[in-house]
């Protein structure tokens, strides 16, 4: 993708944005960024470095849980809030990623598994975290002492602008130098190491930038609606992204963002008719993705109409 195509996409993502609110229930839009960013910041792992994590829940958890924290027991603005949330699943990806990343493959997803596991529990134990209950009733608050967060239409765009800042980062990492060595480690990881790159550097700072966003992306989640619980730290959370990012096309940047796109909306408005059974359904989406549309849904459009 050329860089002014990078940025047409970038501008058309924008515009999107500006007409959303008056055609969806604007909470809903704001729900599906976070998950959007959320599913880009596991397809930079997977994507464009080719470590494929099972338990990414417990940052975009750790984010919420400490932005949430922070805003009621500290009484912090929400920047403040969102810094402190970040910092929180940076620094989880770094002690996580530090010993994920002696492994490759099954053993690998299985490790980032069974730790996220592990602050799943912390965070049904901790007193700080609301247990069963969660933490309810996180303010918005003012951004920066001056705008006030509890409107809306003021918070639609914060989250808006979280979004495409981020989006707009994890380009930039992918089309960077940086990024062009994590594509190498995805083709041939031997290869890589045989041209003199520390390989286990690089996929440790993937791992952690990887963090840092879905923790950004927890944490906006929480300041959106006002809570954090143990579903954001659960490995069906986990389960969920990897779906959002096979659906819209591994590797692609649009991918995930259409893949949460289609996931929060056919849970939103399924979950009153079906029940449970919405789980059956997304079953059904996986297994059809995985059979017939292995590229997902950019991926395919991407094969069917290279760019000439």
């Amino acid at each position: 993708m050329t860089f002014i195509r990078r940025y047409a996409v970038l501008i058309v993502l924008a515009a999107v944005l500006a007409i959303a609110p008056s055609l969806f229930y604007p909470v809903l839009v704001m729900k599906v960024l976070c998950f959007a960013l959320f599913a880009c910041a596991f397809n930079l792992l997977l994507g464009y470095t080719g470590l494929l994590s099972f338990g990414h829940a417990a940052y975009f958890g750790a984010g919420a849980y400490i932005t949430g924290h922070a805003m009621t027991a500290w009484a912090t603005t929400p920047e403040v809030g969102l810094l402190l949330g970040v910092g929180a699943a940076a620094l989880l990806g770094v002690v996580f990623g530090g010993l994920a990343i002696r492994r490759q493959g099954i053993y690998f997803a299985m490790i980032t598994l069974a730790l996220a596991q592990m602050l799943y529990f912390f965070c049904l134990q901790a007193p700080f975290t609301g247990g069963e209950d969660g933490l309810q009733g996180v303010p918005r608050g003012e951004l920066f002492g001056l705008l006030n967060l509890s409107d809306d239409t003021a918070m639609y765009v914060f989250v808006s602008i979280i979004f495409l800042s981020g989006f707009w980062l994890i380009d930039r990492i992918i089309h960077s130098p940086f990024g062009q060595v994590l594509k190498s480690i995805r083709e041939n990881e031997d290869r890589a190491l045989s041209l003199g790159y520390d390989v286990d550097r690089y996929k440790l700072a993937a791992f952690v930038l990887s963090s840092a966003i879905a923790g950004l992306a927890g944490a906006a989640k929480t300041l959106t609606f006002g809570f954090a619980t143990l579903t954001d730290v659960f490995w069906g959370t986990s389960g969920e992204v990897v779906l959002m990012t096979l659906v819209g096309g591994v590797g692609t940047l649009l991918g995930p963002v259409i893949g949460a796109v289609v996931i929060v909306v056919l849970q939103n408005e399924l979950a009153d008719k079906v029940g449970s059974w919405v789980l059956v359904i997304l079953g059904a989406i996986f297994i059809f993705n995985v059979l017939l549309f292995r590229k997902g849904i950019v991926g395919e459009i991407a094969a069917r109409f290279p760019s000439t």
